[in-house]
């Protein structure tokens, strides 16, 4: 079931080396769309376009009454400027696959050929999302908006690791990659002449003891049990060299390892914001700009995709994983949410750079595995009861 020939492992090489060359940012993945959609009509499958402006859903109705599924996979590149040197490198100047995307939508579109090929051993149903603007768009959120999900009992996918041995399979139950929220604060105070401090309510120097008092929401309001970052990576105020500005602006990213660290460090940023600017005779506004939740998994789905994997690969390639393998974010939680599943890992190979790094690369090698995957866990979801 998951043993693909030779020629579909090339083609599949050779579609994520394409969409490597022509990466494309969130919501502009009308390219890779189009090469998903001509891909998956060919094999026959019931294909909608334009969901979430360019996603794709492929449905796979064997006609017979059973469960549905779903597998995800996403399209969209990075605004980083490539240096690796490939042959199959960027052409386009300041944008590149450096998460993996390419991979990601290649190995799907070679389980979906696999998946084709069986469907008559399968109940139920099969969708394949292909979802834009996992990048910060907030893509999975507009894909369940446009009914991605309708039907779908349980979903999976998957990202590659680096770090981790090459092609090995681990999964873990529960919070598995972090929360990520985006916070802007708006400090106001009173403006003056920089030679008379006294006069004035000095923004900058408020916004400064924000700084330094925001490190206090992990250090020592968050139980060391949780995970979380709190970190500010921007900080605006003045134009002049001489004079002390009304305002100051701070964008602060925070990162929570599960759903009870998020809600500890939402309510904590907002005190400690409010207390100081109250200290100083400033005020603030606290403006969330983005959150995407903690990556939970359920518990039973992560157990049947572990004892898939360990079938698949083997048991010395597979197993589960007791620590959050990152705090980045993925918002396949927002599928999560909805419905019961499971993501899980592959790794990418113990060398070579990490992700979003300008000389990363998703390793071809990892196609099979991956895909083999999708189709050993359809086998087994959609087999007959």
């Amino acid at each position: 079931m998951n043993a693909f020939s030779i020629e579909a492992i090339k083609y599949a090489t050779e579609t994520r080396h394409y969409i490597h060359t022509n990466p494309e940012l969130k919501y502009e993945e009308h390219g890779t769309a189009d090469l998903v959609a001509s891909r998956l009509r060919r094999l026959g499958y019931d294909v909608v376009t334009g969901l979430a402006e360019t996603g794709v859903v492929a449905t796979l109705d064997t006609g017979r009454p059973g469960p549905t599924i779903a597998f995800r996979a996403d399209m969209d590149a990075l605004p980083i400027i490539e240096e690796t040197g490939l042959p199959y490198a960027s052409k386009i100047h300041g944008k590149m696959h450096a998460c993996g995307h390419d991979g990601h939508t290649a190995s799907l579109l070679l389980a979906a050929e696999g998946l084709a090929e069986s469907a008559d051993r399968f109940t139920g149903q099969l969708k394949l999302i292909f979802q834009p603007a996992e990048e910060g768009g907030l893509g999975a959120a507009r894909m369940i908006e446009a009914g991605a999900l309708t039907g779908v009992e349980a979903i999976y996918g998957y990202h590659n690791r680096p770090g981790y041995p090459l092609g090995r399979v681990f999964a873990k139950s529960g919070p598995t990659m972090g929360g990520s929220s985006l916070y802007e604060i708006s400090i106001s105070g009173k403006g003056g002449h920089a030679s008379r401090p006294d006069l004035a309510v000095d923004p900058i120097f408020v916004g400064t003891a924000v700084v330094q008092g925001l490190q206090s929401v992990i250090s020592r309001r968050l139980s060391p049990l949780e995970s979380g970052v709190v970190t500010v990576t921007q900080f605006h105020g003045g134009n002049s060299h001489n004079i002390i500005p009304v305002n100051a602006s701070l964008i602060i990213n925070t990162r929570d390892g599960s759903p009870a660290a998020y809600a500890v460090i939402d309510k904590e940023l907002r005190l400690v914001v409010a207390q100081i600017c109250e200290a100083h005779n400033a005020t603030a506004m606290i403006s969330q700009q983005m959150r995407i939740p903690a990556v939970v998994n359920n518990a039973e789905e992560t157990e049947f995709v572990i004892a898939t994997a360990i079938d698949t690969v083997g048991a010395d390639k597979a197993g589960r994983i007791d620590t959050l393998p990152t705090m980045g974010a993925e918002d396949f939680a927002f599928y999560l949410e909805r419905i019961r599943g499971c993501f899980f890992f592959v790794g990418n190979g113990e060398d070579g750079a990490y992700l979003h790094h300008p000389l990363y690369d998703y390793r071809d090698e990892i196609l099979p595995v991956a895909a083999g995957m999708f189709t050993a866990i359809a086998a087994r979801r959609l087999a007959p009861r």
